[in-house]
């Protein structure tokens, strides 16, 4: 393993784990929103993400936090190829799915993918296999 290959397993597990994948109704974006403690985390991620944007500290009652977004030039055109080599569908059906309606949502297929294929790709993932 590379330590390439380690901060992308590392960026793909925050994904999974901590990522929102939605938008503003004009463009499309991945979230990830973490407690102020995670800080060098967040500047971690930023620093591997060219184009994200980190905002904050914001407080909303007791919460303090950090948002890393990644939208724009930077979503369509360096993260979402990179995240659609990874074996996502396997690793967790339930976000890949999230992901997935974001792409959908907002048009964003990477090279010759088209919706049908990804939707199959994902579905496959979620069907155990047989006994």
């Amino acid at each position: 393993m590379t330590v390439r290959d380690f901060d992308f397993g590392l960026l793909l597990g925050l994904l999974i784990a901590q990522g929102h994948f939605g938008g503003d109704r004009k463009q499309a974006q991945i979230t990830l929103k973490m407690h102020v403690r995670h800080l060098p985390l967040l500047e971690w991620a930023f620093e591997r993400l060219p184009g994200a944007r980190l905002y904050g500290p914001y407080e909303y009652g007791p919460r303090r936090f950090y948002q890393l977004m990644v939208r724009g030039d930077a979503l369509r055109n360096r993260l979402v190829p990179l995240l659609d080599t990874a074996p996502w569908p396997a690793i967790d059906p339930h976000s890949y799915a999230r992901y997935e309606a974001m792409k959908e949502r907002y048009g964003l297929w990477s090279g010759a993918e088209e919706p049908s294929v990804a939707r199959a790709t994902a579905n496959a993932a979620r069907t155990p296999p047989p006994e």
